[in-house]
């Protein structure tokens, strides 16, 4: 009888371990930071062809084979 109460104190205790552990568990989960997307990839840098500027290709203005920064360097380097 004696090793029958023994027993249940031991199973009760490992239960109630068990138990605050995945307590713990899904606590860390729910605090953990969330993980970053990718960084996205660098975009195509083009130079103006009138003042030298760098700028994504996406920004510039195209006229031909030239890139300008601006559509007013497009007008300055148009011949006359």
């Amino acid at each position: 009888m004696k090793l029958l109460v023994v027993l249940l104190v031991v199973l009760f205790g490992l239960w109630l371990w068990r138990r605050g552990r995945e307590a713990d568990i899904e606590e860390r989960k729910a605090t953990a930071p969330k993980p970053r997307p990718p960084l996205a990839l660098p975009a195509e840098m083009v130079r103006c062809s009138v003042c030298g500027l760098h700028l994504p290709a996406s920004e510039a203005v195209h006229q031909g084979r030239e890139t300008f920064c601006s559509p007013a360097h497009q007008r300055q380097a148009e011949p006359r």
